[in-house]
C-alpha cells in the first residue's frame, strides 16, 4: 500500500471518528453539548486536526444528517420491499420512519429539524437525501393517481414529520399515536 493510500485510509477514518464521536454525543446530551472542543477531547486530537476536516459544527451536523439518511433510506426500502402490497408497505414505511425518529431522536433532529447546510429538494441534494425521500416516494406512488407523485410524498413525509414532531414536544398525547398515524394512512391511501 502506498503511503498517499494510507494517509486516505487513516484521513476517512478520522472523519469517521468524528461523525461518531458528535452522533454519541448528540443522543447522550443534545446537539448543545457537541461542540469542536468537545469532538477534539473525546476523539483525542487537536481542534485543527477537526478543523482540518470540517469547516466548523454545521458541517460535522451536515455530514452526520448526510449519513442519517443513508441509514433511513437503507430501513425504509427494508420495510417497503418486504411488504406483500402497496397498502402494506405504506403502512410498513410509515413505521419504520416513526421507530427511526424515536429511537434516534438526536440524528432525527439533526436531519429534519435543524437549520443545516444542506440542499433539500433539488438536484443538488447529496444522494443520501434523494434516496431517502426516493423510498417514501415509492411507497407513496401507487397511490398518486392524478397527483404529482413529487407532491404527494412530500405531503405524506410532512404528515409523518407534524405527529412525530408534535407527539415528542408533549402537544399531542403519545398514547394515540398508532391511532393517529393509522388515520393518516386510510385517508391517505383512500
Amino acid at each position: 500500500m502506498s503511503i498517499q493510500g494510507r494517509r486516505e485510509r487513516e484521513r476517512a477514518e478520522r472523519e469517521k471518528l468524528i461523525i461518531t464521536a458528535a452522533r454519541e454525543l448528540a443522543e447522550s446530551e443534545g446537539w448543545d453539548a457537541v461542540t469542536t472542543r468537545r469532538l477534539a477531547a473525546e476523539i483525542e486530537y487537536s481542534q485543527p486536526v477537526l478543523y482540518s476536516h470540517f469547516k466548523g459544527k454545521g458541517a460535522i451536523m451536515a455530514a452526520v444528517a448526510v449519513e442519517g439518511c443513508a441509514e433511513l433510506a437503507a430501513e425504509l426500502r427494508a420495510a417497503r420491499t418486504a411488504a406483500p402490497g402497496p397498502g402494506e408497505a405504506l403502512a410498513d414505511v410509515a413505521a419504520a420512519y416513526t421507530d427511526f425518529a424515536e429511537r434516534r431522536p438526536a440524528l432525527y433532529d439533526v436531519m429534519f429539524v435543524r437549520d443545516v447546510d444542506l440542499p433539500f429538494a433539488t438536484p443538488e441534494a447529496p444522494p443520501a437525501l434523494q434516496e431517502a425521500f426516493g423510498e417514501l416516494r415509492e411507497s407513496v406512488r401507487p397511490f398518486a393517481g392524478g397527483d404529482d407523485v413529487d407532491v404527494l410524498t412530500e405531503t405524506f413525509w410532512s404528515g409523518l414529520h407534524g405527529l412525530l414532531i408534535l407527539m415528542r414536544d408533549g402537544r399531542m398525547h403519545r398514547e394515540h399515536h398508532e391511532l393517529r398515524v393509522a388515520v393518516l394512512l386510510r385517508r391517505f391511501a383512500a
